[in-house]
């Protein structure tokens, strides 16, 4: 693994915007840092944004290094059990979102009529 210091967000836009991006960990509005795995060609990188450290360009070995990285960042940034559910995805539908909330089942008007 290799790093090197990076000054500018600029240069790290322009990495992001010729890589695949292949995972974003972090936001730099709430967590002030923000990590974003890409790979160009047979490269593995990281991307790594911050408004009190260093930013910095890390390049991996190869595919396991980086994938293990992955996760390790997640543990650092607090992220590791969260699965977020994009509520403003078009796609999103919450009629069935509330159906087990703690062993509670919300009802609907339609499910009243069995009393």
């Amino acid at each position: 693994m290799e790093q090197i210091e990076v000054m500018s967000w600029k240069i790290l836009d322009a990495i992001k915007q010729a890589a695949k991006v292949e995972k974003v960990i972090g936001d730099l509005d709430t967590n002030e840092q923000m990590a974003v795995f890409c790979t160009i060609e047979e490269d593995y990188l990281e991307l790594y944004y911050s408004e009190l450290e260093s930013n910095f360009i890390r390049h991996f070995e190869g595919e396991e290094e980086f994938l293990k990285y992955i996760d390790t960042r997640k543990n650092e940034f607090g992220e590791e059990d969260f699965d977020s559910i994009d509520y403003y995805d078009d796609n999103y539908d919450d009629r069935n979102a509330g159906d087990d909330l703690t062993g509670y089942k919300i009802s609907t008007e339609d499910d009243d009529d069995d009393f």
